[in-house]
């Protein structure tokens, strides 16, 4: 199912004994692949993914041992979550334009190799929180993405996909979608609405794409131009109740940074530091209950993509700190 993994994982009665100690090593999800030659003038900031590889390589967060590579989904696979025509047309390149223009993407052989690989990356990261308690993808949140369409720069919808094949398998029985991309989880909400195993919270402004939003268990939606203060304390409050009622045995975080105040596609006014103290605030909250945490980068589309990269790295920085702290 997954190419051989650069290091194996712990098992969790180790992990555990690690953890206990302040000595838990962060597990990081990557592949090359992730990146590819695509159109500089395009608004999805593609290269986005290797930037911040190489800002954690230079850091020393990403430093071999860590690091897990997922494999390629075969369509079969996939075809468990996703419309087995609609996953056929995106492998064969048979999409029509107008579904074409609606996904966002031009076709081409890289786009759908990291389409098929970045699903497995996430469900990876859920299985590596799982025994480690922690774990971060260095890509995923492709919450746009339906049943049988894509949209918003999203073909295949790594949440649903990764929540759905963890509770066939039994290896939970319930998990939380936390999602603070500053767009609504709509393609997550609609995918997940019959499954009562998985609750889908998104917290979003409100007058942003997608225009005709999709229910999630629980939507927050936010109003323009929020600052830091009310929407940490929104936040925080948000998913405190949330694990105190949901009980979930995981939490998958779309940690997107399309909240920043100068981001273009964003609409609200956080900064950096809010960023930041959001990180850290959510995965405190959760580890402070016991409970495994996956990360996923979500959205940002700053022309800068260095700056980007680097506020995409905050959530690892702070999964990376706290992973070295005792419970």
């Amino acid at each position: 199912m997954a190419e051989p993994l650069l290091r194996q994982a712990l098992p969790a009665t180790i992990s555990a004994i690690l953890s206990s100690l302040g000595l838990s090593v962060l597990p990081l999800v990557y592949h090359p692949n992730y990146s590819f030659p695509f159109p500089g003038e395009h608004r999805f900031p593609m290269e986005k993914f290797g930037l911040l590889h190489g800002h954690l390589r230079a850091t020393g967060i990403a430093r071999g041992d860590n690091e897990y590579r997922p494999g390629r989904a075969k369509p079969a696979l996939l075809g468990q979550v996703h419309c087995p025509d609609y996953v056929s047309a995106i492998v064969n390149g048979d999409l029509d334009q107008k579904a074409q223009r609606r996904m966002g993407l031009p076709w081409s052989a890289g786009l759908v190799k990291r389409t098929c690989i970045a699903p497995m990356g996430t469900l990876m990261t859920a299985q590596l929180a799982l025994q480690q308690g922690l774990a971060c993808h260095l890509a995923g949140g492709t919450h746009h993405a339906h049943y049988d369409f894509g949209s918003g720069f999203c073909i295949f919808n790594d949440l649903a996909f990764a929540a759905q094949q963890l509770l066939a398998s039994g290896a939970i029985e319930r998990l939380l979608i936390f999602d603070c991309d500053v767009h609504q989880g709509d393609g997550t909400a609609a995918m997940l609405a019959d499954e009562p195993r998985a609750f889908t919270c998104s917290i979003h402004c409100e007058k942003n794409f997608p225009v005709r939003k999709q229910h999630s268990d629980l939507d927050v939606g936010l109003p323009l131009g929020m600052t830091d203060r009310d929407y940490l304390d929104t936040v925080f409050e948000t998913l405190e109740t949330l694990l105190d009622t949901v009980c979930p045995q995981l939490v998958l975080y779309d940690a997107g940074v399309d909240i920043f105040e100068h981001d273009p596609l964003g609409r609200l006014c956080i900064s950096e530091q809010g960023i930041a103290d959001r990180e850290r605030g959510v995965i405190e909250r959760c580890r402070r209950r016991g409970i495994p945490v996956a990360t996923v980068i979500g959205g940002g589309y700053d022309d800068d993509r260095e700056a980007l990269a680097r506020r995409h790295a905050i959530v690892v920085e702070a999964s990376h700190e706290l992973a070295t702290k005792s419970l």
